[in-house]
């Protein structure tokens, strides 16, 4: 072999690939449900969006990203989250200059320069969505309750929502200071990376996943005893909305996320079944991140959800073969005129909407059945010299094994009934 695939890179095989499809059509479905359209931008962008999008100090920019010079010396990066991304489009396009809200979802890869483990890659797929233009908490509310028809409309269960608000430049400042005053004497109990962020960002160091860390952010003073009145008021809103919609959460004082743009509401949608990967979900409101890319004063608010999580999720709530397509009807032809017959019927049923395979190069009646038992095929369609002669073929039930002749002329009525039903 010449060379094999980077590390941290995974190829969706054909086995794999309808599950990916059934996501990526839930996210389409639940989206339009929701008025939201689809925006499609580059995977490669200029290395300064991500550095004043998602924040000089954060692990994405400093450790993680994919960025290099282009063949005219500028620094390009492959995109490692896609609401920057968003936000330059709609600077770009000047939708702020049109009706608001803008809604819009995304689908596509990301990159980021990272450990693979498992659920996380260093390309992996995110279904993002982001809402501009409108602060009002009621906003906040849709997209969680997006966030979770999503995720539930897939299959998960066990969900939980956890909320938090992280304030806004008026409050933060004022939370920043207190967690300096507390984090100071402690410096030396911290890991390496939080020793590094500690002058640069604190907040950062409440979603530390090192044990030692973690304890020592469970007696940090709290952000909600920071937030000024209108952070409070919006945090009080968002409240409101979801106990309106039926929607439970749980307040999560350490829930900061992991990049800089982030205020006021921040949210996680973690699955209880799957361990330390467990968040499927999660993201907030951006309110001064248009601004800062360029943009007039204009309000946001988004979440992401990474494919390879959900899949895992899923795999695991399911069990394996949880990617398999399936197969409705296995055509199998006993010579060369009965082959050349099957290929026409065969095309009449995938016409109908059936999922149609069949054997090939004329091998037994023992292989070809072996084969559509390995596909998962429902039924076999078996035509020998004999049933062609007569106009008929055989129709195998390879659930049950009971078998019958049907005229072949009356295929094409047996499939249509046995789709809705009302076939044997």
């Amino acid at each position: 072999m010449l060379t094999q695939r980077p590390r941290g890179m995974h190829d969706i095989l054909p086995q794999e690939a309808s599950l990916w499809h059934e996501i990526e059509e839930a996210a389409r479905r639940i989206c339009a449900r929701y008025g939201f359209s689809e925006v499609r931008t580059p995977i490669l962008e200029h290395t300064e969006l991500f550095q004043r999008g998602v924040g000089e100090n954060t692990d994405i920019v400093e450790k993680e990203m994919y960025t290099f010079n282009d063949r005219g010396g500028r620094s390009m990066t492959l995109r490692p989250e896609g609401t920057a991304g968003a936000v330059r489009a709609y600077v770009e396009h000047k939708f702020y200059g049109g009706p608001q809200p803008v809604k819009w979802f995304y689908l596509g890869p990301m990159f980021r320069y990272e450990r693979p483990q498992a659920g996380r890659q260093r390309q992996f797929h995110q279904f993002g969505v982001e809402v501009f233009g409108v602060a009002d908490p009621a906003v906040d509310a849709e997209v969680i309750a997006l966030g979770l028809d999503f995720v539930e409309d897939i299959g998960l269960k066990g969900l939980r929502l956890e909320l938090n608000s992280v304030g806004c430049s008026q409050c933060r400042p004022v939370y920043r200071e207190r967690l300096l005053a507390y984090y100071r004497p402690l410096r030396e109990q911290l890991c390496e990376d939080c020793q590094g962020r500690l002058e640069r960002n604190p907040l950062r160091l409440l979603d530390c996943k090192r044990e030692t860390c973690k304890a020592l952010a469970q007696r940090a003073p709290r952000i909600g005893e920071a937030l000024c009145d209108e952070c409070r008021a919006h945090d009080e809103g968002l409240h409101r909305h979801l106990d309106a919609a039926g929607i439970a959460y749980e307040i999560n004082p350490r829930l900061v996320r992991g990049l800089d743009y982030y205020t006021r509401t921040a949210f996680e949608v973690v699955e209880e079944g799957i361990g330390a990967q467990g968040t499927v979900l999660g993201g907030g409101r951006y309110n001064g991140l248009v601004e800062e890319l360029g943009g007039p004063s204009v309000p946001g608010i988004g979440f992401a959800a990474g494919l390879e999580r959900l899949i895992l999720a899923l795999e695991q709530r399911r069990g394996e073969g949880a990617s398999e397509a399936g197969v409705d009807v296995f055509g199998i032809a006993l010579g060369d005129e009965a082959s050349v017959e099957l290929t026409g019927w065969l095309r009449r049923l995938r016409a109908l909407g059936c999922r149609a395979e069949r054997g090939f190069e004329g091998k037994s009646l023992k292989a070809q059945l072996k084969a559509a038992d390995r596909l998962g095929a429902r039924w076999a369609l078996i035509l020998g010299e004999e049933e062609r002669r007569r106009g008929v073929v055989i129709v195998k039930d390879l659930t049950g094994g009971e078998q019958r002749e049907l005229p072949a002329l009356e295929l094409e009525s047996w499939w249509k009934e046995t789709e809705h039903g009302t076939g044997r």
